[in-house]
Protein backbone atom coordinates (compact mmCIF):
# COMPACT_ATOMS: atom_id res chain seq x y z
CA UNK A 1 0.00 0.00 0.00
CA UNK A 2 2.80 2.37 1.24
CA UNK A 3 4.81 1.41 -2.53
CA UNK A 4 1.43 2.36 -4.53
CA UNK A 5 0.89 5.83 -2.61
CA UNK A 6 4.63 6.48 -3.56
CA UNK A 7 4.26 5.57 -6.92
CA UNK A 8 1.05 7.82 -7.57
CA UNK A 9 3.18 10.66 -5.75
CA UNK A 10 5.89 10.72 -8.33
CA UNK A 11 3.28 10.30 -11.15
CA UNK A 12 1.68 13.49 -10.06
CA UNK A 13 5.42 15.21 -9.45
CA UNK A 14 5.90 14.63 -13.00
CA UNK A 15 3.31 16.38 -14.65
CA UNK A 16 4.24 19.78 -12.94
CA UNK A 17 6.66 21.56 -15.14
CA UNK A 18 9.25 23.48 -13.21
CA UNK A 19 10.97 26.60 -14.48
CA UNK A 20 14.19 27.11 -13.39
CA UNK A 21 15.36 28.60 -10.16
CA UNK A 22 11.90 27.03 -8.56
CA UNK A 23 9.82 30.11 -10.30
CA UNK A 24 6.80 28.07 -10.65
CA UNK A 25 6.57 26.50 -7.03
CA UNK A 26 7.46 30.26 -6.13
CA UNK A 27 4.04 31.23 -8.34
CA UNK A 28 2.06 28.27 -7.02
CA UNK A 29 2.55 28.81 -3.24
CA UNK A 30 1.91 32.83 -3.73
CA UNK A 31 -1.67 32.48 -5.06
CA UNK A 32 -2.75 29.55 -2.48
CA UNK A 33 -1.77 31.90 0.25
CA UNK A 34 -3.33 35.02 -1.29
CA UNK A 35 -6.81 34.47 -1.80
CA UNK A 36 -6.92 37.70 -3.51
CA UNK A 37 -4.10 37.25 -6.38
CA UNK A 38 -5.15 37.21 -9.57
CA UNK A 39 -5.07 33.59 -10.86
CA UNK A 40 -4.45 32.63 -14.75
CA UNK A 41 -5.94 29.44 -16.31
CA UNK A 42 -2.71 28.10 -17.00
CA UNK A 43 -1.72 27.59 -13.27
CA UNK A 44 -4.97 27.91 -11.51
CA UNK A 45 -8.04 25.35 -12.16
CA UNK A 46 -11.63 26.99 -13.62
CA UNK A 47 -13.36 26.39 -9.77
CA UNK A 48 -10.51 29.05 -8.50
CA UNK A 49 -10.88 32.15 -11.05
CA UNK A 50 -13.30 34.12 -8.85
CA UNK A 51 -12.57 33.30 -5.40
CA UNK A 52 -15.26 34.37 -2.94
CA UNK A 53 -14.50 37.93 -1.24
CA UNK A 54 -12.96 37.78 2.37
CA UNK A 55 -15.77 39.46 3.59
CA UNK A 56 -17.69 36.03 2.96
CA UNK A 57 -14.94 33.73 4.23
CA UNK A 58 -15.04 32.18 7.78
CA UNK A 59 -13.41 32.90 10.40
CA UNK A 60 -11.01 30.27 11.78
CA UNK A 61 -12.21 31.43 14.91
CA UNK A 62 -16.05 31.50 14.33
CA UNK A 63 -19.03 31.55 16.29
CA UNK A 64 -21.38 28.82 15.49
CA UNK A 65 -25.21 29.38 14.25
CA UNK A 66 -27.57 28.13 16.16
CA UNK A 67 -31.06 27.32 15.32
CA UNK A 68 -34.02 29.99 16.73
CA UNK A 69 -35.38 28.17 20.47
CA UNK A 70 -39.03 27.99 18.65
CA UNK A 71 -37.71 25.22 16.14
CA UNK A 72 -36.22 22.84 18.81
CA UNK A 73 -38.21 20.54 21.51
CA UNK A 74 -38.96 22.42 24.90
CA UNK A 75 -36.86 20.07 26.60
CA UNK A 76 -33.50 20.91 24.47
CA UNK A 77 -34.67 24.49 25.02
CA UNK A 78 -32.45 25.48 28.20
CA UNK A 79 -29.53 24.23 26.97
CA UNK A 80 -29.75 25.75 23.71
CA UNK A 81 -30.55 29.11 25.44
CA UNK A 82 -27.12 28.43 28.02
CA UNK A 83 -25.01 27.86 24.36
CA UNK A 84 -26.61 31.23 22.79
CA UNK A 85 -25.28 33.05 25.62
CA UNK A 86 -21.92 31.52 25.47
CA UNK A 87 -21.74 32.11 21.61
CA UNK A 88 -22.00 35.59 22.55
CA UNK A 89 -18.77 35.82 24.39
CA UNK A 90 -16.70 35.84 20.98
CA UNK A 91 -15.86 39.41 20.18
CA UNK A 92 -16.10 40.29 16.70
CA UNK A 93 -13.55 42.26 15.15
CA UNK A 94 -14.83 45.87 13.86
CA UNK A 95 -11.37 47.61 12.65
CA UNK A 96 -12.54 46.76 8.94
CA UNK A 97 -16.18 46.61 7.84
CA UNK A 98 -15.83 44.21 5.21
CA UNK A 99 -14.16 41.62 6.96
CA UNK A 100 -16.26 38.37 8.95
CA UNK A 101 -19.66 39.92 7.75
CA UNK A 102 -20.99 36.92 8.30
CA UNK A 103 -19.92 36.32 11.87
CA UNK A 104 -21.04 39.59 12.81
CA UNK A 105 -23.94 39.53 11.37
CA UNK A 106 -24.94 35.59 13.33
CA UNK A 107 -23.76 37.35 16.58
CA UNK A 108 -26.38 40.46 16.18
CA UNK A 109 -29.28 38.25 15.54
CA UNK A 110 -28.21 35.84 18.41
CA UNK A 111 -28.39 39.08 20.42
CA UNK A 112 -31.57 40.32 18.97
CA UNK A 113 -33.07 36.73 19.84
CA UNK A 114 -31.78 36.99 23.27
CA UNK A 115 -33.17 40.41 24.02
CA UNK A 116 -37.06 38.79 22.68
CA UNK A 117 -36.33 35.91 25.30
CA UNK A 118 -35.24 38.18 27.89
CA UNK A 119 -38.09 40.72 27.58
CA UNK A 120 -40.63 37.69 26.97
CA UNK A 121 -39.63 36.06 30.43
CA UNK A 122 -39.91 32.63 29.05
CA UNK A 123 -36.62 32.03 30.48
CA UNK A 124 -35.92 32.92 34.46
CA UNK A 125 -32.46 34.22 35.36
CA UNK A 126 -32.12 31.74 38.46
CA UNK A 127 -30.10 29.46 35.93
CA UNK A 128 -28.10 31.68 34.00
CA UNK A 129 -27.30 34.61 35.78
CA UNK A 130 -23.17 33.73 36.15
CA UNK A 131 -23.07 33.03 32.74
CA UNK A 132 -25.00 36.14 31.21
CA UNK A 133 -22.91 38.60 33.58
CA UNK A 134 -19.71 37.23 31.95
CA UNK A 135 -21.19 37.51 28.25
CA UNK A 136 -22.15 41.32 28.92
CA UNK A 137 -18.87 41.68 30.89
CA UNK A 138 -16.31 39.82 28.26
CA UNK A 139 -18.66 42.97 26.00
CA UNK A 140 -18.80 45.95 27.17
CA UNK A 141 -15.48 46.07 29.36
CA UNK A 142 -12.72 47.16 26.92
CA UNK A 143 -9.93 49.71 27.35
CA UNK A 144 -10.50 53.13 25.03
CA UNK A 145 -8.20 54.36 22.63
CA UNK A 146 -6.93 57.34 22.54
CA UNK A 147 -9.63 60.62 22.52
CA UNK A 148 -10.04 61.66 19.14
CA UNK A 149 -12.17 64.56 19.81
CA UNK A 150 -11.26 67.80 21.03
CA UNK A 151 -13.75 67.98 24.45
CA UNK A 152 -13.42 71.27 24.84
CA UNK A 153 -14.84 72.75 21.30
CA UNK A 154 -17.51 69.87 21.26
CA UNK A 155 -20.83 71.51 20.32
CA UNK A 156 -23.63 69.50 22.70
CA UNK A 157 -26.59 69.64 19.59
CA UNK A 158 -23.98 68.70 17.19
CA UNK A 159 -25.07 66.03 14.56
CA UNK A 160 -22.15 64.10 13.68
CA UNK A 161 -21.04 62.75 16.95
CA UNK A 162 -18.68 59.63 17.48
CA UNK A 163 -20.25 56.39 17.66
CA UNK A 164 -18.60 53.53 18.99
CA UNK A 165 -17.64 50.67 15.58
CA UNK A 166 -19.15 47.75 17.59
CA UNK A 167 -22.36 49.63 18.73
CA UNK A 168 -24.21 47.33 16.68
CA UNK A 169 -23.55 44.98 19.53
CA UNK A 170 -22.95 46.93 22.16
CA UNK A 171 -26.72 48.17 21.83
CA UNK A 172 -27.91 45.04 22.19
CA UNK A 173 -26.13 43.72 25.01
CA UNK A 174 -26.74 46.69 26.98
CA UNK A 175 -30.22 46.35 26.17
CA UNK A 176 -30.20 42.39 27.47
CA UNK A 177 -28.07 44.29 31.07
CA UNK A 178 -30.64 46.78 31.38
CA UNK A 179 -33.57 43.86 31.29
CA UNK A 180 -32.03 41.87 33.53
CA UNK A 181 -32.03 44.24 35.66
CA UNK A 182 -35.17 45.79 36.04
CA UNK A 183 -36.82 42.41 35.69
CA UNK A 184 -39.17 41.45 38.69
CA UNK A 185 -37.56 38.00 37.99
CA UNK A 186 -34.40 39.32 39.16
CA UNK A 187 -33.50 38.30 42.65
CA UNK A 188 -31.57 40.75 44.56
CA UNK A 189 -29.61 38.10 47.26
CA UNK A 190 -28.18 36.54 44.43
CA UNK A 191 -27.68 38.90 41.79
CA UNK A 192 -25.51 41.06 44.10
CA UNK A 193 -22.84 37.92 43.60
CA UNK A 194 -22.46 39.16 40.42
CA UNK A 195 -23.24 42.98 40.01
CA UNK A 196 -20.76 43.57 42.63
CA UNK A 197 -18.42 46.50 43.15
CA UNK A 198 -16.18 45.44 40.93
CA UNK A 199 -18.98 45.14 38.24
CA UNK A 200 -20.42 48.52 39.20
CA UNK A 201 -16.69 50.41 39.41
CA UNK A 202 -16.13 49.42 35.97
CA UNK A 203 -19.36 50.32 34.76
CA UNK A 204 -18.84 53.91 36.06
CA UNK A 205 -15.31 53.49 34.14
CA UNK A 206 -16.96 53.34 30.40
CA UNK A 207 -18.86 56.83 31.31
CA UNK A 208 -15.59 58.27 29.65
CA UNK A 209 -16.99 56.73 26.56
CA UNK A 210 -16.73 59.27 23.65
CA UNK A 211 -20.23 57.73 22.25
CA UNK A 212 -23.10 59.31 23.66
CA UNK A 213 -26.01 56.35 23.33
CA UNK A 214 -23.37 54.44 24.90
CA UNK A 215 -23.03 56.96 27.65
CA UNK A 216 -27.20 57.13 27.87
CA UNK A 217 -27.28 53.50 28.61
CA UNK A 218 -25.04 53.43 30.90
CA UNK A 219 -26.87 56.33 32.75
CA UNK A 220 -29.88 54.55 32.72
CA UNK A 221 -27.91 50.95 34.20
CA UNK A 222 -26.42 52.57 36.94
CA UNK A 223 -29.39 54.58 37.96
CA UNK A 224 -31.51 51.41 37.77
CA UNK A 225 -28.87 49.58 39.54
CA UNK A 226 -28.92 52.70 42.38
CA UNK A 227 -32.34 52.56 42.68
CA UNK A 228 -32.92 48.70 42.86
CA UNK A 229 -29.50 47.35 45.31
CA UNK A 230 -29.05 49.16 48.21
CA UNK A 231 -25.93 47.78 49.20
CA UNK A 232 -24.20 49.68 46.30
CA UNK A 233 -25.75 53.51 47.27
CA UNK A 234 -22.79 54.47 49.55
CA UNK A 235 -20.19 53.08 46.66
CA UNK A 236 -21.86 54.40 43.50
CA UNK A 237 -21.26 57.81 45.15
CA UNK A 238 -18.10 57.58 47.01
CA UNK A 239 -17.46 56.19 43.07
CA UNK A 240 -18.39 59.30 41.09
CA UNK A 241 -17.13 61.38 43.45
CA UNK A 242 -13.48 60.11 43.11
CA UNK A 243 -14.05 60.25 38.98
CA UNK A 244 -15.04 63.94 39.79
CA UNK A 245 -11.73 64.64 41.84
CA UNK A 246 -9.47 63.32 39.09
CA UNK A 247 -11.25 65.05 36.35
CA UNK A 248 -10.89 68.03 38.74
CA UNK A 249 -7.07 68.10 40.24
CA UNK A 250 -5.74 65.81 37.25
CA UNK A 251 -7.22 65.46 33.86
CA UNK A 252 -9.71 68.34 33.44
CA UNK A 253 -11.23 65.58 30.69
CA UNK A 254 -13.50 63.40 30.37
CA UNK A 255 -16.86 62.27 28.45
CA UNK A 256 -19.21 61.92 31.18
CA UNK A 257 -19.60 64.49 33.61
CA UNK A 258 -23.10 65.67 32.34
CA UNK A 259 -24.21 61.93 32.31
CA UNK A 260 -22.74 61.06 35.95
CA UNK A 261 -24.20 64.55 37.45
CA UNK A 262 -27.43 63.85 35.92
CA UNK A 263 -27.76 60.62 37.94
CA UNK A 264 -26.39 62.69 41.29
CA UNK A 265 -29.51 65.28 40.71
CA UNK A 266 -32.21 62.21 40.93
CA UNK A 267 -29.64 61.07 43.89
CA UNK A 268 -29.85 64.41 45.60
CA UNK A 269 -33.59 65.07 44.93
CA UNK A 270 -33.91 61.92 46.82
CA UNK A 271 -31.64 62.82 49.79
CA UNK A 272 -34.01 63.08 53.55
CA UNK A 273 -34.07 66.28 55.52
CA UNK A 274 -31.55 66.72 57.45
CA UNK A 275 -29.34 66.42 54.90
CA UNK A 276 -26.24 64.02 56.54
CA UNK A 277 -22.91 65.88 57.00
CA UNK A 278 -21.61 63.27 54.07
CA UNK A 279 -23.79 64.80 51.82
CA UNK A 280 -22.87 68.77 52.82
CA UNK A 281 -19.25 67.89 52.43
CA UNK A 282 -20.28 66.40 49.26
CA UNK A 283 -21.31 69.85 47.79
CA UNK A 284 -19.12 71.87 49.11
CA UNK A 285 -15.19 69.44 47.94
CA UNK A 286 -16.86 68.34 44.49
CA UNK A 287 -19.72 70.12 43.35
CA UNK A 288 -18.55 73.88 43.55
CA UNK A 289 -14.94 73.12 42.47
CA UNK A 290 -16.81 71.42 38.83
CA UNK A 291 -17.06 74.94 38.45
CA UNK A 292 -13.24 75.61 37.82
CA UNK A 293 -12.72 73.65 35.07
CA UNK A 294 -12.34 74.79 30.76
CA UNK A 295 -14.89 72.11 29.77
CA UNK A 296 -17.21 73.40 31.99
CA UNK A 297 -20.02 74.87 29.33
CA UNK A 298 -20.57 71.22 28.69
CA UNK A 299 -22.03 70.32 32.19
CA UNK A 300 -23.22 73.60 33.42
CA UNK A 301 -26.93 72.73 33.54
CA UNK A 302 -26.56 69.56 35.19
CA UNK A 303 -23.82 71.30 37.75
CA UNK A 304 -26.63 74.05 38.24
CA UNK A 305 -29.80 71.85 38.68
CA UNK A 306 -27.77 69.71 41.44
CA UNK A 307 -26.52 73.21 43.28
CA UNK A 308 -29.96 74.74 43.27
CA UNK A 309 -31.11 70.64 44.46
CA UNK A 310 -28.72 71.44 47.35
CA UNK A 311 -29.79 75.21 48.29
CA UNK A 312 -33.45 74.18 48.16
CA UNK A 313 -33.14 71.53 50.42
CA UNK A 314 -31.05 73.65 53.06
CA UNK A 315 -30.80 77.41 52.37
CA UNK A 316 -27.48 77.86 54.43
CA UNK A 317 -25.54 75.93 51.73
CA UNK A 318 -26.05 79.19 49.84
CA UNK A 319 -23.77 81.68 51.39
CA UNK A 320 -20.78 78.91 50.60
CA UNK A 321 -21.80 78.49 46.98
CA UNK A 322 -22.05 81.90 46.02
CA UNK A 323 -18.78 82.62 47.25
CA UNK A 324 -17.31 79.62 45.62
CA UNK A 325 -18.78 80.93 42.63
CA UNK A 326 -17.02 84.02 42.67
CA UNK A 327 -13.59 82.60 43.64
CA UNK A 328 -14.00 80.39 40.13
CA UNK A 329 -15.36 83.50 38.23
CA UNK A 330 -14.03 83.61 34.76
CA UNK A 331 -11.97 86.59 33.58
CA UNK A 332 -12.07 86.29 30.01
CA UNK A 333 -14.03 82.94 28.75
CA UNK A 334 -17.43 85.50 28.34
CA UNK A 335 -19.47 82.23 27.49
CA UNK A 336 -18.52 80.83 30.85
CA UNK A 337 -19.50 84.74 32.33
CA UNK A 338 -22.96 83.87 31.09
CA UNK A 339 -23.52 80.64 32.66
CA UNK A 340 -22.40 81.61 35.37
CA UNK A 341 -25.55 84.66 35.96
CA UNK A 342 -27.52 82.54 35.14
CA UNK A 343 -26.66 79.81 37.85
CA UNK A 344 -26.57 82.90 40.19
CA UNK A 345 -30.41 83.78 39.14
CA UNK A 346 -31.57 80.24 39.67
CA UNK A 347 -29.70 80.10 43.36
CA UNK A 348 -30.89 83.51 44.10
CA UNK A 349 -34.90 82.49 43.66
CA UNK A 350 -34.33 79.55 45.40
CA UNK A 351 -32.78 81.22 48.64
CA UNK A 352 -34.75 83.42 51.33
CA UNK A 353 -33.48 86.87 51.88
CA UNK A 354 -31.62 86.39 55.52
CA UNK A 355 -29.45 83.61 53.95
CA UNK A 356 -28.97 86.30 50.86
CA UNK A 357 -27.45 89.01 53.40
CA UNK A 358 -24.07 87.26 53.89
CA UNK A 359 -22.68 87.46 50.42
CA UNK A 360 -24.59 90.72 49.04
CA UNK A 361 -22.01 93.50 48.66
CA UNK A 362 -19.31 91.05 47.23
CA UNK A 363 -22.36 89.41 44.98
CA UNK A 364 -23.49 92.56 43.53
CA UNK A 365 -19.72 94.06 42.92
CA UNK A 366 -19.03 91.36 40.79
CA UNK A 367 -22.73 91.92 38.89
CA UNK A 368 -21.43 95.58 38.73
CA UNK A 369 -18.03 94.39 36.83
CA UNK A 370 -20.33 92.33 34.82
CA UNK A 371 -22.36 95.11 33.88
CA UNK A 372 -19.82 96.97 32.77
CA UNK A 373 -18.57 94.34 30.50
CA UNK A 374 -17.19 95.20 26.93
CA UNK A 375 -18.82 92.49 25.84
CA UNK A 376 -22.71 93.12 25.36
CA UNK A 377 -23.88 89.48 25.88
CA UNK A 378 -22.90 89.71 29.48
CA UNK A 379 -23.64 92.53 29.99
CA UNK A 380 -27.41 92.03 28.86
CA UNK A 381 -27.31 88.57 31.07
CA UNK A 382 -25.97 91.31 34.02
CA UNK A 383 -28.92 93.60 33.42
CA UNK A 384 -31.90 90.74 32.82
CA UNK A 385 -31.32 90.07 36.82
CA UNK A 386 -33.45 92.25 37.17
CA UNK A 387 -36.30 91.20 35.23
CA UNK A 388 -36.57 88.37 37.68
CA UNK A 389 -39.27 89.57 40.51
CA UNK A 390 -37.91 87.37 43.24
CA UNK A 391 -34.73 89.74 42.61
CA UNK A 392 -36.17 92.66 42.33
CA UNK A 393 -37.96 91.37 45.75
CA UNK A 394 -34.96 90.59 47.72
CA UNK A 395 -32.94 93.88 45.94
CA UNK A 396 -35.38 95.91 47.54
CA UNK A 397 -34.79 94.49 50.69
CA UNK A 398 -31.72 95.47 50.78
CA UNK A 399 -30.96 98.41 48.22
CA UNK A 400 -29.58 100.64 50.88
CA UNK A 401 -26.75 97.91 50.09
CA UNK A 402 -26.78 96.72 46.64
CA UNK A 403 -27.42 100.41 45.27
CA UNK A 404 -24.51 102.10 46.37
CA UNK A 405 -22.67 99.24 44.91
CA UNK A 406 -23.81 99.00 41.33
CA UNK A 407 -24.54 102.52 41.33
CA UNK A 408 -21.44 104.04 39.91
CA UNK A 409 -21.36 100.76 37.30
CA UNK A 410 -24.87 102.38 36.35
CA UNK A 411 -23.76 105.70 35.50
CA UNK A 412 -20.36 104.44 33.50
CA UNK A 413 -22.55 102.19 31.33
CA UNK A 414 -24.94 105.25 30.13
CA UNK A 415 -21.48 107.29 29.68
CA UNK A 416 -19.52 104.88 27.75
CA UNK A 417 -21.24 101.29 26.55
CA UNK A 418 -21.06 100.62 23.27
CA UNK A 419 -24.28 98.41 22.14
CA UNK A 420 -27.09 100.20 22.12
CA UNK A 421 -29.29 97.23 23.83
CA UNK A 422 -27.30 97.59 26.99
CA UNK A 423 -28.12 101.53 26.64
CA UNK A 424 -31.76 100.70 27.23
CA UNK A 425 -31.12 98.26 30.31
CA UNK A 426 -29.15 100.19 32.10
CA UNK A 427 -31.43 103.44 31.60
CA UNK A 428 -34.68 100.89 32.65
CA UNK A 429 -32.44 99.79 35.65
CA UNK A 430 -31.95 102.85 36.69
CA UNK A 431 -35.51 104.32 36.67
CA UNK A 432 -36.43 101.50 38.43
CA UNK A 433 -34.03 102.11 41.27
CA UNK A 434 -35.08 105.68 41.35
CA UNK A 435 -39.10 105.03 41.58
CA UNK A 436 -38.23 102.36 44.27
CA UNK A 437 -36.38 104.99 46.54
CA UNK A 438 -35.69 107.97 45.24
CA UNK A 439 -34.24 109.96 48.11
CA UNK A 440 -31.46 106.73 48.28
CA UNK A 441 -31.15 107.41 44.91
CA UNK A 442 -30.51 110.70 45.11
CA UNK A 443 -27.51 110.34 47.79
CA UNK A 444 -25.84 107.80 45.74
CA UNK A 445 -25.65 110.01 43.25
CA UNK A 446 -24.44 112.72 45.61
CA UNK A 447 -21.84 110.96 46.25
CA UNK A 448 -20.84 109.82 42.87
CA UNK A 449 -20.54 112.95 41.98
CA UNK A 450 -18.54 114.02 44.59
CA UNK A 451 -16.23 111.13 43.93
CA UNK A 452 -15.40 112.14 40.33
CA UNK A 453 -15.27 115.33 41.00
CA UNK A 454 -12.16 114.05 43.52
CA UNK A 455 -11.02 111.82 40.79
CA UNK A 456 -10.56 115.00 38.68
CA UNK A 457 -8.85 116.91 40.92
CA UNK A 458 -6.22 114.20 41.88
CA UNK A 459 -6.18 113.95 37.72
CA UNK A 460 -5.64 117.41 37.47
CA UNK A 461 -3.23 117.81 40.72
CA UNK A 462 -1.09 114.86 39.08
CA UNK A 463 -0.53 116.97 35.33
CA UNK A 464 0.29 119.63 37.35
CA UNK A 465 3.15 117.36 39.17
CA UNK A 466 4.35 115.82 36.27
CA UNK A 467 4.03 119.51 34.63
CA UNK A 468 6.80 120.68 37.29
CA UNK A 469 8.69 117.53 37.08
CA UNK A 470 9.24 118.30 33.20
CA UNK A 471 10.07 122.10 33.70
CA UNK A 472 12.55 121.12 36.31
CA UNK A 473 13.69 118.68 33.65
CA UNK A 474 14.22 120.66 31.50
CA UNK A 475 16.20 123.61 33.44
CA UNK A 476 18.55 121.22 34.45
CA UNK A 477 19.23 119.85 31.38
CA UNK A 478 19.99 123.89 30.16
CA UNK A 479 22.22 124.56 33.08
CA UNK A 480 24.38 121.47 32.03
CA UNK A 481 24.47 122.82 28.48
CA UNK A 482 25.52 125.80 29.99
CA UNK A 483 28.15 123.82 32.40
CA UNK A 484 29.50 122.77 29.25
CA UNK A 485 30.30 125.25 27.22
Amino acid sequence: MFNKIIKLAHKKCSKLEFLENGQQFYEVVIKHASRSATATPATVNSDSQHPPPSSLLPNPTAIESLPPLRDVDVSERPALFLRKIQVCCFLCDFSDVLKYVYEKETKRQTLEELVEIIQSGSFGFTENQEDLINMVSVNIFRCFPPSSLNTQNVDPEDDEKYQEPSWPHLQLVYEILLRYIVSPETDIKTSKRYIDHIFVLKLIELFDSEDQHEREYLKTILHRIYGKFMVHRPFIRTAINNVFYRFIFETQRHNGIAELLEILGSIINGFALPMKEEHKLFFIRTLIPLHKPKTFSSYNQQLSYCVVQFVEKDNRLADPVIKGMLKYWPVTNYQKEVFFLAELEEIIEAIQYPEFVHCTVSLFRQIGRCLNSPHFQVAERALYLWKNEQIISIVSQNRNVILPVIFEALENNLKSHWNRAVLGLTANVRKMFLEMDAELFEECQKQYLEKEARARELEEKRELTWKKLEAVAAQAVRDDMVLVK
